[in-house]
Parts: C-alpha cells; sequence; structure tokens
C-alpha cells in the first residue's frame, strides 16, 4: 500500500512541494505562481551563481490530484552531487521563513532522508511505514506531525500517515506543539549551516585550453559546463562516433586560454577520468612534464563533452530559445532584480553588469521561463543557438588570456588518512582522541563491559539496540522461571503425543522392546523432580562436558583463570608454560573477559587497518581502540 501511495521517485532526484498551510480561497492558484514568481527572485543572486550537477531548482504549479492539494514546487535530478540536494533544502527552508504562509514537504527516492540525517535522535514510534506526511518544513522550521494526532493509540505503530490536507490543518493552528525536538533540528541543519557562503566555497576555478566558440558559449551561459561534464563522463562508445574525426562543432585550430569555473565535483569527475583524444579528431596534447598540461587535458576533455552535445542536436530555429527573453516575464523579471539591487550599483554595460546579466538571463532560462513552456530545449540545442546568436572575438579572448587570474589549488583532491579520520569524526559528531600517548588510556575492561552491554540489549528483526548510556536497565535472568518452565517441559505432566507425533513413531517403525522402554522411562519419570534437583543434575552434566573438553584442543584454546588471581593476572601466568598447574587449569573456570578481549585484538588485528566488525562494533559503542604498531612485540 506505501508503495502505490507514494509515486516512485527517480534515483538521485530530490522532490519539493509547498503548500499553503491555510485552505486557499478562490484565487489560491493565482497566489501559490506569485509566490514562486517572488521566491526565484528573492534568492536570483544565489541562483544564478550556482551551477547545478544535472538539473536546476524549479518551482511550477500543480494542480490539486487527489488528496493532495494545490501547490508549487518540482523535482531536481542531483547527480552525483549530493550537496545539490542540501542547497535545496536550504532553499525550501528559506522559502518557508520568507513567506510564512507556506509549509514544504521535501524527499527523494529514499523517502524521508532529513529523519535518516537525523536517525540517532528519531523517538522510537517514528519508523519508515508511519512517517509519511509527517515532516514539514514550516515558518523556516522543521516539525513533525506527533503519532497521537493520527491514532487513538499513542503507540500504535499501526496508524496510517495523515493526509497533507490533515497535516495541513494542524500545522496552520498548533504548529508550535509540533515543533521537531532540537537534537532533530540540529542534525538536520547541520547539513545546510554555511550555505549561502557555502557556495563559493563549492567552487573551482581552472586554466582550460579551449575553442573559442566554447569560450563564448561559456560567457552566455556558465551552466552549461555542467551538461559537457556529464557528457564526457558518461559518455558511450556511440557518443565517441562524433569524436573520430575532425570536429564539426569546435575543431581544434581556434584555441585560447581560458578560466573556467566549476563546482568541486565536476572538476574532480573531469580530472579523475582517463582519456586519449582519437588522433584523428586534431586534439593533441604536451608531455605531462609541460607547464600547462593540466589546461590541455582539461580543455580536451571539455571539448570532447561539448562535441557530443552538439552531436546529439535536434536541429531547431535559432529563435527558438532566446525569444523568451523578450517577453514580459522576463521584463517583469529584470524590474524586479533592479529593486533588489542585483546589480550592486554597477554601471549599465560595464563588464561585471555583463556578467551579472549573464548570469539572471542562465537563472530566467533555466527556473522561471521553463515552467510557462511546454518544451525544453536540450543543452545541445541551447549551444547551437548561442553560437549563431554570438560573436566571436579571437583577438579579444587571445589578450584575455595573457592576464588571466590564477586557477585555484586542487590540492583538496588528495585526502591523507588523517584527514579522512576527521571527517567521519565530524559526521558522527564525535571529537578526535588525542595523539598523546601518555594520554591515550585505552581500559580493556571498559572493551569487555562494553562489548557486554552490547549482548545484554534487545535485538529484533530491525537490528540492534547500541548501548548508548550505561544508565539503562539491563536484561535479568530469573532462575525461578527458568526451572519451573523445565519442570513444566521435562516433568511427568507433559503432553501426550499427538497425530503428528505418532506418524513420526510408525515412520521410524518403533519395535515393541523400545515401547518396553519408553513405559519404564515413563514410571520413573512419575516420582517428582524438583526443580532445585534439576538444576543440579543439569550443573552436573556439565562439569562432567567441561572435564571432558578440558583436555581436547578446543579446551585448551580458552583461558582459564587461576582461583583468587584477576585477568590480568591469569593472562600473565599464561608465560609460564602449558604444563604448569595442568591439574588445576583443568577445572579452573574460564576467563570469559580476557578470552571476549583476546578474540576482539585478534579479529581487530585481523583488519589491517581497514574496516571491519570490530572496530565498526567497538566504535558505535564509543570505544576506540589504538592503531596495532607492535604486530611482533609481546603484549603489555
Amino acid at each position: 500500500m506505501e508503495a502505490l501511495r507514494r509515486p516512485a521517485l527517480p534515483e538521485d532526484a530530490v522532490r519539493y512541494r509547498l503548500f499553503a498551510a491555510a485552505a486557499a480561497g478562490p484565487g489560491g492558484e493565482a497566489l501559490l505562481r506569485r509566490c514562486a514568481e517572488l521566491a526565484l527572485v528573492r534568492f536570483a543572486p544565489l541562483l544564478a551563481a550556482y551551477v547545478w550537477q544535472r538539473q536546476p531548482f524549479r518551482l511550477r504549479y500543480v494542480p490539486r490530484r487527489g488528496e493532495t492539494p494545490a501547490h508549487i514546487g518540482g523535482t531536481t535530478l542531483f547527480g552525483d552531487n549530493v550537496e545539490d540536494e542540501w542547497f535545496i533544502v536550504y532553499l525550501v527552508r528559506e522559502i518557508t521563513r520568507e513567506f510564512p504562509g507556506l509549509a514544504a514537504r521535501i524527499d527523494d527516492n529514499d523517502g524521508e532522508f532529513l529523519l535518516i540525517e537525523a536517525a540517532d535522535f528519531l523517538p522510537k514510534w517514528l519508523n519508515p511505514e508511519n512517517s509519511e506526511n509527517r515532516v514539514f518544513f514550516y515558518k523556516g522550521e522543521l516539525h513533525i506531525i506527533p503519532l497521537s494526532e493520527t491514532s487513538e493509540q499513542d503507540w500504535d505503530l499501526s496508524a496510517p500517515c495523515p493526509t497533507i490536507p490533515q497535516a495541513l490543518a494542524l500545522l496552520s493552528t498548533r504548529s508550535e506543539e509540533f515543533l521537531a525536538a532540537e537534537p532533530i533540528r540540529a542534525a538536520v541543519y547541520k547539513r545546510i549551516d554555511g550555505y549561502p557562503e557555502k557556495i563559493q566555497a563549492s567552487l573551482h576555478r581552472a586554466h582550460c585550453y579551449l575553442p573559442a566558440g566554447i569560450v563564448a558559449v561559456l560567457r552566455q551561459r556558465p551552466s552549461l559546463v555542467a551538461a559537457a561534464v556529464q557528457a564526457f563522463y558518461l559518455r558511450d562508445p556511440g557518443d565517441l562516433r562524433a569524436c573520430r574525426r575532425p570536429f564539426r562543432t569546435f575543431p581544434a585550430d581556434q584555441r585560447v586560454m581560458t578560466l573556467v569555473t566549476f563546482t568541486r565535483c565536476l572538476y574532480a569527475q573531469l580530472v579523475q577520468q582517463k582519456f586519449v583524444p582519437d588522433r584523428r579528431s586534431g586534439y593533441t596534447l604536451p608531455t605531462p612534464s609541460h607547464p600547462q598540461y593540466r589546461a590541455y587535458e582539461l580543455g580536451m576533455k571539455l571539448a570532447h563533452g561539448f562535441e557530443i552535445l552538439c552531436s546529439k542536436s535536434s536541429e531547431v530555429a535559432p529563435d527558438a530559445k532566446r525569444n523568451v527573453l523578450s517577453g514580459p516575464l522576463w521584463e517583469r523579471f529584470l524590474r524586479s532584480l533592479k529593486e533588489k539591487d542585483y546589480f550592486k550599483g554597477e554601471i549599465e554595460g560595464s563588464a561585471k553588469y555583463l556578467e551579472l546579466l549573464h548570469m539572471a538571463e542562465d537563472h530566467f532560462q533555466q527556473s522561471v521561463a521553463v515552467p510557462e513552456s511546454s518544451v525544453e530545449v536540450s543543452p545541445g540545442d541551447e549551444i547551437l543557438t548561442l553560437l549563431q546568436t554570438t560573436s566571436i572575438d579571437l583577438k579579444e579572448f587571445e589578450r584575455e588570456a595573457a592576464c588571466l587570474p590564477p586557477e585555484d589549488d586542487d590540492s583538496w583532491l588528495d585526502i591523507t588518512p588523517d584527514a579522512l579520520d576527521q571527517v567521519l569524526k565530524e559526521a558522527r559528531n564525535e571529537s578526535l582522541p588525542s595523539t598523546n600517548e601518555e594520554e591515550q588510556k585505552y581500559d580493556l575492561e571498559t572493551v569487555a563491559e562494553s562489548m557486554k552491554a552490547f549482548v545484554s540489549k534487545v535485538s529484533t528483526h530491525e537490528g540492534a539496540e547500541m548501548p548508548w548510556s550505561s544508565d539503562e536497565s539491563h536484561v535479568t535472568f530469573d532462575m525461578d522461571s527458568f526451572s519451573k518452565a523445565l519442570d513444566r517441559i521435562l516433568g511427568a505432566d507433559s503432553e501426550e503425543l499427538d497425530s503428528d507425533d505418532l506418524d513420526e513413531e510408525e515412520e521410524f517403525d518403533f519395535s515393541d522392546e523400545d515401547d518396553k522402554d519408553l513405559d519404564a522411562g515413563n514410571q520413573r519419570q512419575e516420582q517428582k523432580v524438583s526443580p532445585g534437583e534439576l538444576v543440579g543434575s543439569l550443573k552436573a552434566y556439565m562439569n562432567e562436558m567441561d572435564r571432558e573438553l578440558a583436555q581436547t584442543n578446543v579446551g585448551r584454546s580458552f583461558t582459564t583463570q587461576k582461583r583468587g588471581a584477576s585477568s590480568v593476572e591469569a593472562a600473565t601466568s599464561e608465560s609460564a608454560g602449558p604444563d604448569s598447574g595442568a591439574e588445576d587449569a583443568e577445572l579452573a573456570p574460564v576467563d570469559v573477559d580476557m578470552n571476549l578481549v583476546a578474540n576482539l585484538l585478534e579479529s581487530y588485528s585481523a583488519q589491517a587497518g581497514l574496516a571491519g566488525p570490530t572496530s565498526n562494533i567497538l566504535q558505535s559503542m564509543g570505544v576506540n581502540l589504538p592503531e596495532n604498531t607492535d604486530l611482533t612485540g609481546s603484549s603489555s
């Protein structure tokens, strides 16, 4: 039923929907459209400078469908750059802050990914089956509709999810009651902390040796660099057919050095690709020792991406796309930008003004004008249109190439093991242990106690509970109840055989002598056995089994503890030799803690510094083992 209620979303896609919290009247559609237009204008300075991995953030009007009210929203493919998804979360939260009458829902193909981010702090009643339509951004804060609002019983985990109108009605009247707990909000807000300043930190500027046509196109549409990188990165043999001959659209004979702005994700995708161009394409590379080898290589790869895009063009009319910049919607959009001081006082016609204008046009064509159009032009069509309507001044490009600003340092591509540990610790909101050996106190008794606490926790088919707090009660064992249960099972009042048992008896063809033996056994069982005698008999069996196992390799593999000795002393006594105290060791109890710690350390050592079950379990319980730097030394 859940799959039928929730339409499937594409992989690596995020869906965002903004609803009117209060019931909208007859003018609800016009109000929502106006909110979408104002929101895109309000955040145009951020959106215009942002380079999207696959698709931009868009707000379309969506009419009512079933139980889903009319709203504005969209779906954005973010591809390999998950930061696009979290930037959209930031935008949605800020839109609800700027427009208090809107409540927003946001999810992806994983479902409520905001709850996944705060999984460590969620209440136990909240699970994937009952979380739909409970999580909203409202007035700039995260809200969760509790289970008690949709179920007569507070802990009815099978209660149906609320409909969106029901949730909106609750939010509009009692939103202060549904504010998510502070740890949940902190976990979600941590992922979007730093925006909008974080946008500039996610960009990377690099020198590229490119055909002049691509330089002119990127001046008009900087965002097309993402489509070109994706075309090259996801190329197939069919795409490369257009690159096995001299390039038709972007020949290699007119190339200039320029500065291209990527996102870090796009730059990494382009740099890490190993690719040798076809000699017939005209693109040749200098030797790797050449000071500008990286710029030539990046330009070659980017040119292949642009050529692949143009080879898929549908040959549209030159003005099929540009005419959107001459309509009343664009004039109103440009006027709003000027009122919001988007151009920052730049003189009209100046280089900085034209740069900001091109960015605004790019944003308008991607995010504002598309909802009003039924046909979306492909990147290849857009490139060909720009080539036909843009003048290419090769001399001007060469003059600019002579005084290019320096490119960004790409040392962030190389991450050290210590830096990776730091990132993982920050993701878990933990502090790194001290590197001073005198301050690193690793108590092996803590390891043993932590593992005991883990085993004592409740586990179900959904997983095991981690012992986050030592204050929680442990599982107890009632000996009297256990003895009574055994007495009921093994005592004389056992139930008669059912039909299945009789069939099993016939199958094995029990003889009359076996029946006599069973009758004799039943007569002996008629004598009542007290629980104390039963437990004593079981202990005798176990002791006899221990004596037999002690003489085998299995028994000798366990560390035993001398009477009155501690675990540490028992470990030290092992160095005395296997023959010392053999008679006492035979009946000495097994040192459970020492065996547990020894097996854990052996398993941890076998991981050879990699991730494994031992380190994962112990780290989840807050126990960090030191690096094994003395593999051949004696234990201390």
